[in-house]
């Protein structure tokens, strides 16, 4: 186990949705981030989606400290419950489909945002599967450049011929579905002397506050 070196301040703070307004406010955020490239879904992301309030699911919010805008966000879905999202449009792998999975989905970010937003937001995932006790996270990614960002970050390609999945829950779009092990994260990311390694495991940020011990934290699956 590694130890804290340093501790970094962001110019804004990511934390879980607790109220209306914050659900609110990242439905603004994935409707103007989405509809850049659909525009026809942007009245349909700002409308209450009744996941976001599942037992099975957790949302975060990036706010800018100043302003108190959001400025990103994440919605994580834990398997305790039952079938993840992306499963109603794929059967994964005997490996992943018995074990605790975290599937990341309506990742969103300001057009304006802080650089650092997405690597805060995702290391509030990785932080969230370690609290939770999931093996994986999952995600679906559907450009390219996207594949590129998640794998810098260790993802691996679910199907190693790197096909396509059209989700149903993404309009029918086609994704590349990836993966990241949790529990060998921090190890693969220190023997490849990852870049990425001292902000998500060496350094504290106080401004990522995932208050574990509110959550309704099921730990039992399927």
């Amino acid at each position: 186990m590694n130890s804290i070196n340093c501790k970094q301040s962001l110019s804004f703070a990511v934390s879980v949705a607790k109220n209306e307004l914050d659900f609110e406010m990242a439905r603004k955020v994935r409707a103007q981030a989405y509809s850049r490239h659909q525009p026809l879904l942007f009245d349909q992301l700002l409308s209450q989606d009744p996941l976001d309030y599942s037992k099975s699911t957790t949302v975060i919010l990036s706010k800018d400290k100043i302003t108190q805008e959001a400025t990103g966000t994440a919605r994580l879905q834990r398997n305790s419950f039952g079938k993840l999202l992306l499963q109603n449009s794929v059967d994964l792998p005997y490996f992943l489909s018995t074990s605790s999975l975290v599937e990341v989905t309506r990742l969103a970010i300001n057009k304006n945002a802080d650089k650092s937003t997405r690597l805060a937001l995702m290391k509030a995932c990785y932080l969230f599967c370690l609290a939770t006790q999931s093996n994986w996270i999952v995600l679906g990614a559907r450009s390219d450049s996207l594949v590129r960002i998640y794998r810098s970050l260790g993802f691996q390609d679910v199907f190693h011929s790197n096909k396509l999945i059209e989700l149903e829950y993404a309009g029918g779009l086609p994704h590349r579905i990836l993966c990241l092990d949790v529990c060998a994260a921090e190890k693969t990311w220190r023997l490849q002397n990852h870049k990425l390694f001292p902000f998500m495991i060496e350094t504290l940020h106080p401004d990522i506050d995932i208050p574990f011990h509110e959550l309704n934290l099921n730990l039992k699956y399927k």
